[in-house]
């Protein structure tokens, strides 16, 4: 049955790699976790059985635009899909947990946020629900690289979510209900703790080899990463991703290549999640149709985007993890085809990746004083604010109270992770609107025009309450539906708004500060271990692990990746740099002496590291034996148990 499901929907005779274990798995009613690589095709494992249990499916992605296209496509497949979403109306919200109730969604999309909504855990109660997919579900995980308090909700939607799976239920008693749990990085130690944090019933892993046969991963050492960039656009053709880590460098760049590489038509476009809706998508889709060449990004970009042919994937910035940078990397290629992902690095990466650790963990003392100073300004007493939301301008904020705002950002995410505020960086604003004449009145306007009027006409019939509150509009449906351009509603809604016919708010990216708790004396607050130091200490090691990766020219590339996500067996690429230049190079093996330094250079942040942690090194088996057994008998590294570390010296 399930064979057919995907040949009905899909099109495809048969499963490929481990879909049909996980497919099986949660099929059956068990709690499943399946570790997937970018492109793997994780949405079938879910999707499939979905279609074959009775009930909803329940899917839970931090990806807002990826929610929204897989809908669309499911809906275009047949598929009875629906998504909840920041900018919904609160009626057309109910109206998509009453179809789920009564079953009309097979697949229901919502984010981690929503999973806290009374509302949503009432209609969920009433809910035949089949099984939880946790998309995305390293985040759940404290010591996965991007780690979000919401998904912690999850667990607690087990407690009341019911369902009767399995193939041959017959029983009307209830059974807790199973969850899927897909990531494409994952380390040993996150797949453990996502199974405890998702309280699985017993240990399930399926993991599919993290090794891209076609992808050469290469780190290129240069001073002038402009010119090795055009250098290696103009010698690899075909579809490019160029990343960087600030919104301001994307356009920089972009600009750049245009200049550089463009015989006239730009070649070259730039992303960042500052952008316009409508902007974002055009310039996605102009990419994705091969129309622009090459889309410089932040990593705002990329979650989603099934683009088969990238030939490149390009960091201009050194990401801060592996895992950020294998699944950013691995969007090249997934056509099966060579292609490539390069790492442009040089001693001033190092030197910032270094500086990120203090960026993002400020000091307590300077934590508390953002506080206090959040308070001052929005002149917050104390014993007030539970619940209230501002809108929040970081600049301004800066500005006034001396901050910088790379720190000043830090700083308040850890209050958000600490419980005292809720942080929204890029909340969605949609836009809103409130009919200030009465609708009586409205009928005796004579002076709007005719595509005034068939705005005004098109939200009178979609949304419901607009003479008594700000409703939320969607100005694309608007236009869809009157056959006007998104810009054409927009300035509409201006000029309406203008005559005082109604209140428009325009759409707004706007960051907001929530108060969680009643403000604090600034005393009183506390930041706890789990938040600051463990936090730290994680964030610490995969600065570590991506320093190693960029300056270890001995160890294959590929190796390297998936020695770090556990998979031991991992064999030399043979198509990245080190295995170009030891093919070039035959003479240039590893020693022992440089196994040494690597060794020292790991240890030399003065801390105590498990012996096992070596292997996070990349050093094969005889040389890390040696290179141990010599640093230990000259006392140049002290073990003790399993344990080993740099022996500091007496004052």
């Amino acid at each position: 049955m399930l064979r057919d499901i995907l040949r009905q929907y899909w099109g495809y005779d048969d499963f490929r790699g481990i879909q049909r274990d996980i497919i099986e798995s949660i099929y059956s009613g068990k709690d499943t976790l399946g570790l997937m690589p970018t492109g793997g095709g994780k949405s079938i494992t879910f999707q499939v059985p979905a279609l074959a249990l009775e009930g909803v499916c329940i899917v839970i992605t931090p990806l807002i635009a990826l929610m929204k296209d897989q809908v669309q496509h499911l809906i275009k497949h047949g598929i009875r899909a629906a998504a909840i979403y920041s900018g919904m109306t609160h009626q057309e919200i109910l109206t998509t947990l009453d179809n789920c109730v009564f079953g009309g969604v097979k697949i229901l999309y919502v984010s981690p946020e929503r999973l806290s909504s009374d509302l949503f855990q009432t209609k969920v109660r009433h809910m035949r629900v089949s099984f939880i997919t946790v998309d995305e579900a390293h985040c759940i995980s404290q010591w996965g690289y991007d780690f979000r308090p919401a998904y912690l909700e999850i667990a607690k939607i087990r407690q009341f979510a019911n369902s009767k799976t399995g193939k041959n239920t017959k029983s009307d008693a209830p059974h807790p209900t199973p969850i899927l749990a897909l990531t494409a990085t994952a380390t040993p130690r996150v797949i453990d703790d996502i199974q405890e944090r998702l309280e699985f019933k017993e240990h399930n892993v399926f993991k599919m080899s993290f090794e891209r046969k076609n992808l050469a991963y290469v780190v290129r050492k240069t001073t002038d990463k402009f010119t090795q960039l055009t250098h290696i656009l103009t010698s690899v053709s075909g579809s490019a991703i160029v990343y960087v880590r600030s919104r301001r460098r994307t356009k920089e760049i972009s600009d750049y290549l245009n200049e550089h590489l463009s015989s006239g038509t730009p070649i070259a476009t730039y992303f960042h999640a500052g952008l316009d809706h409508s902007v974002k998508d055009d310039r996605q889709q102009k990419w994705s149709n091969d129309e622009i060449r090459i889309i410089v990004a932040t990593n705002a970009f990329g979650m989603g985007i099934d683009k088969p042919n990238v030939r490149l994937v390009i960091h201009f910035d050194c990401p801060d993890s592996i895992e950020a940078y294998f699944q950013e990397a691995g969007r090249a290629g997934r056509d099966g085809r060579k292609a490539y992902a390069v790492l442009l690095y040089n001693d001033n990466d190092k030197r910032k990746l270094e500086k990120r650790i203090s960026e993002n963990f400020p000091e307590k003392d300077y934590i508390k004083k953002v506080y206090e100073h959040l308070a001052y300004f929005y002149q917050m007493a104390v014993g007030d604010g539970y619940g209230v939301t501002k809108e929040f301008d970081i600049d301004k904020f800066c500005r006034t109270f001396r901050h910088f705002p790379v720190q000043a950002d830090a700083a308040l995410k850890l209050l958000d992770r600490s419980g005292y505020i809720h942080y929204e960086t890029d909340p969605d604003g949609a836009p809103r609107v409130m009919f200030l004449l009465q609708r009586d009145e409205l009928y005796r306007l004579s002076e709007t025009s005719p595509h005034e009027e068939a705005v005004i006409t098109s939200m009178l019939r979609n949304y419901g309450g607009m003479f008594t509150d700000y409703s939320y509009i969607d100005e694309s449906r608007i236009a869809n539906e009157t056959r006007l351009t998104d810009e054409q509603v927009y300035l509409c809604l201006k000029a309406l708004s203008k005559r005082r016919i109604l209140h428009f708010i325009p759409r707004s990216n706007m960051p907001t500060i929530t108060y969680t708790q009643r403000r604090e004396e600034t005393e009183y607050i506390v930041i706890p271990k789990t938040v600051y130091e463990e936090r730290k200490e994680q964030f610490t090691k995969r600065i570590r692990a991506i320093e190693l990766y960029a300056g270890n020219d001995d160890v294959c590339r590929s190796r390297q990746l998936l020695l770090y996500f556990g998979e031991e067996r991992a064999h030399d690429c043979g198509i990245c740099d080190v295995c170009n230049q030891h093919r070039d190079n035959p003479s240039e093996e590893l020693d022992d002496k440089r196994c040494q330094q690597i060794i020292m250079d790991y240890l030399a942040d003065g801390k105590r590291h498990l012996i096992t942690e070596l292997n996070n090194l990349h050093i094969p088996e005889r040389h890390l034996s040696q290179a141990l057994q010599y640093l230990t008998s000259e006392e140049m590294v002290t073990t003790e148990s399993s344990w080993i570390y740099i022996e500091k010296p007496n004052p």
